[in-house]
């Protein structure tokens, strides 16, 4: 048992779950940075340098882009609620635990919102969204970039094409994607995309990165309510993050510091670069994984999600008992399903800066011995054979341009 009253002595744990990931040594020394106060003028203008780097992250011009002070789920909540009214209508894509979690956040404002839903492990279907939204004033169609719950990728051009038609705006959910998977803002024509600080980007947990362009800045000017929330209100909050610097609430300093940091690394390694580790470190696991027998849960690899593989628990497995022995005997940390799943599935996040070749390595060793020891037949030593394999046959990743 922890005595309250002792030194804080956490753990060091090698994090491969879909979040929190582990932290590069800089973001620790960040973190450690003296405070000062949140309308201190060093820190107002330190504040434009955040913003600058969000920028070149999201790949956006967008001038309302900020970190929020609070997890990725208020992301999701900031998006939803500046944009519907009572009356409105909407479309989210539900295919896993957030994406239903965004048309739960959606039915609180009063909007009518309409669910297109595919099983859990498959991409919604852009063609269903299309079939949904005719006839209707749709406001938004919403979607998972990435599904963590599940470890499904979705492929937003043809949503694009959709909300275009139904006259609709794009809410993407990028918690999972930013800076791991190929994501350009500007380009994908995004008009609101948040994400989380704890991913790919491998900042501490507690901030999402919100970007949202001229659309809903005009949405905003001519809502005909308040928005629901005080606190998650862009047309409030930009006076702190905008030119005026005007207070709202007191920013978590310190996790600035670290989420400046974090991205200053993403921009070092090159966006390019870091999509290709991500791709190229899924694809030794998956190969390990598979040379073990292990059944992945989304079965189609073009709907797979790099940062987080989800697997079938192999029969026979007691898949918490294994959990919890690579947790007190390796200090290795994956997660379990959600739900229906909690007990048939694990989730493996390799995130930013958990994303890396040891790491894959010293897991596929670690799961072998475990499952072995629980008596599972597979072939001795095969995993990493595999996932050795799968590595000197990748391309060179790209050189960062640190821009």
């Amino acid at each position: 048992m922890i005595n309250p009253t002792d030194e804080l002595r956490p753990p060091t744990r090698l994090m491969l779950t879909p979040g929190p990931s582990c932290v590069s040594p800089r973001v620790y020394r960040a973190l450690a940075s003296p405070i000062v106060g949140h309308v201190d003028p060093w820190f107002t203008e330190f504040m434009g340098g955040v913003q600058v780097l969000m920028r070149r992250v999201f790949q956006t011009q967008n001038h309302i882009t900020f970190p929020i002070s609070a997890s990725g789920t208020a992301g999701i909540e900031t998006a939803v609620v500046n944009v519907l009214e009572p009356g409105d209508e909407a479309i989210v894509c539900v295919n896993g635990t957030f994406s239903s979690r965004m048309a739960d956040i959606a039915e609180r404002t009063g909007a009518k919102i309409h669910r297109v839903t595919a099983p859990f492990g498959r991409q919604v279907d852009p063609q269903d969204v299309r079939a949904a939204g005719q006839g209707r004033k749709i406001k938004f169609v919403g979607l998972a970039h990435g599904e963590t719950s599940t470890g499904v990728l979705s492929k937003l051009e043809g949503f694009r094409q959709v909300a275009d038609e139904l006259g609709a705006l794009l809410i993407v959910d990028s918690v999972a994607t930013l800076a791991g998977v190929p994501l350009d803002v500007d380009r994908q024509r995004i008009d609101i995309c948040f994400s989380g600080s704890q991913k790919a980007i491998s900042a501490p947990p507690g901030m999402a990165p919100i970007t949202v362009n001229t659309r809903i800045e005009d949405l905003l000017r001519n809502r005909k309510t308040k928005v629901q929330s005080w606190y998650f209100d862009l047309t409030t909050v930009m006076n702190y993050w905008g030119k005026e610097r005007t207070y709202h609430h007191t920013p978590p300093v310190s996790l600035i510091y670290a989420l400046h940091e974090a991205m200053r690394i993403v921009l070092e390694e090159g966006l390019e670069a870091s999509w290709e580790r991500h791709r190229q470190n899924q694809a030794a696991l998956i190969a390990g994984l598979e040379a073990m027998g292990i059944e992945l849960f989304v079965r189609n690899p073009a709907d797979r999600l790099p940062t987080v593989t989800s697997v079938v628990i192999p029969a026979g497995i007691d898949g918490a008992k294994a959990r919890a022995r690579m947790l007190n005997e390796f200090n290795i940390e994956i997660a379990g399903g959600l739900g229906d799943f909690k007990t048939t599935m694990w989730r493996i996040g390799l995130m930013g800066y958990s994303s890396q070749r040891a790491n894959v390595l010293l897991f596929l060793d670690v799961l072998e011995r475990v499952m072995l020891d629980q008596g599972m037949k597979l072939p001795v030593g095969a995993g990493i054979a595999a996932a050795a394999e799968s590595y000197a046959h990748a391309e060179p990743v790209p050189v960062g341009h640190g821009d």
